[in-house]
C-alpha cells in the first residue's frame, strides 16, 4: 500500500514514500489511514525530508468512488474523516515534502500533491486537477485550504469552480506544479529537491516557519468544523441519487 525507500542524498537522509495501492492508487479508507499514520510518524523520523510519489500510471486518481457507491453511508461516514486526516498529516509535516507526480493526480490526488512544499510533475499526457463539483460532491474544508495555500485564492477558485484537469505545462502556469520534469528524471530530481530544501535551513527553523505559514489555514479548518456534517450529507445524497454513478459512466464508459 505504501512502500518506503530510504536514500542518502549528499549526506541528507530522504524518505521516499510510494503509493502502490491498486492500478491508480485510488484513495480509500485504508490508504488514507495509512497515509495519515505514516506522515505523523515521519514527523519524528530520522529522515530530514520526504518525497511522496505514485506507481504505474498514476500518482493518485483520487477518491475510490466505486467503493463509496458500493458501501454507502456507513463507509462514507468513516472515509471522509480519514481523508481529511490524510491531507492534514501531509500538510502539517514539519519537514520538506516534495510530491513527485508521476502520472494522473485527480481530485483527492491533486489535493494530496498540493499538500507538499514543492510539486514536480513528469512530462507527458497525465493530468492534474480537482473536478469534484462535476462529480457532484463538495470539498471538505481542509481540501479548500490546502489548494488556497498552494496557489492563492484566485487560482484556487478557478480550479475548484472550473472543475477541469490540466496537462503538466498548464498546471505549471497555474502554479499547481512548480517544475515539469522528464519522466525518467523525476525520481532523482525529487530526491535532490527534497535534500536541498532540508540542507538549506536548520530543521527546527524550517518546522517553525512552515507551522507559521500554515497556521491560519488550519485554524480555519478547525473554526469551520460545522461544515463537516453537511458535507457528509451531500456526499451521501449524491451517491444515492445517481449523480456520482452518472459521472463515473461519463468518464469510464461503464
Amino acid at each position: 500500500m505504501l512502500e518506503r525507500e530510504d536514500l542518502d542524498v549528499d549526506g541528507v537522509p530522504v524518505a521516499v514514500l510510494r503509493m502502490a495501492h491498486g492500478p491508480v492508487n485510488a484513495m480509500d479508507l485504508e490508504l488514507c489511514q495509512a497515509l495519515a499514520e505514516r506522515f505523523r510518524a515521519l514527523a519524528t523520523d530520522p529522515a530530514r525530508a520526504v518525497v511522496l510519489t505514485g506507481s504505474d500510471r498514476a500518482f493518485s486518481a483520487g477518491v475510490d468512488l466505486k467503493r463509496c457507491l458500493a458501501d454507502g453511508e456507513p463507509y462514507v461516514a468513516r472515509f471522509l474523516p480519514a481523508l481529511c486526516e490524510a491531507f492534514r498529516a501531509a500538510f502539517e509535516l514539519p519537514k520538506p515534502l516534495v510530491a513527485a507526480v508521476n502520472g494522473h493526480a485527480i481530485a483527492g490526488g491533486c489535493v494530496l500533491a498540493a499538500c507538499a512544499d514543492t510539486v514536480l510533475m513528469a512530462e507527458g499526457s497525465a493530468r492534474i486537477g480537482v473536478p469534484e463539483v462535476r462529480v457532484g460532491v463538495p470539498f471538505p474544508r481542509i481540501a479548500l485550504e490546502v489548494l488556497t495555500a498552494a496557489v492563492g485564492e484566485r487560482v484556487a477558485r478557478e480550479l475548484v469552480t472550473g472543475a477541469q484537469t490540466h496537462l503538466p505545462e498548464r498546471a505549471a502556469r497555474l502554479g499547481l506544479v512548480h517544475e515539469v520534469v522528464p519522466a525518467a528524471e523525476l525520481s532523482v530530481r525529487a530526491a535532490a529537491v527534497a535534500a536541498e530544501a532540508a540542507a538549506a535551513v536548520p530543521a527546527d527553523t524550517f518546522a517553525m516557519t512552515k507551522r507559521q505559514l500554515h497556521r491560519a489555514c488550519l485554524e480555519r479548518v478547525d473554526r469551520y468544523a460545522d461544515e463537516d456534517a453537511p458535507v457528509a450529507r451531500l456526499w451521501t445524497a449524491q451517491l444515492a441519487d445517481g449523480w456520482v454513478q452518472r459521472y463515473l459512466r461519463s468518464v469510464t464508459g461503464r
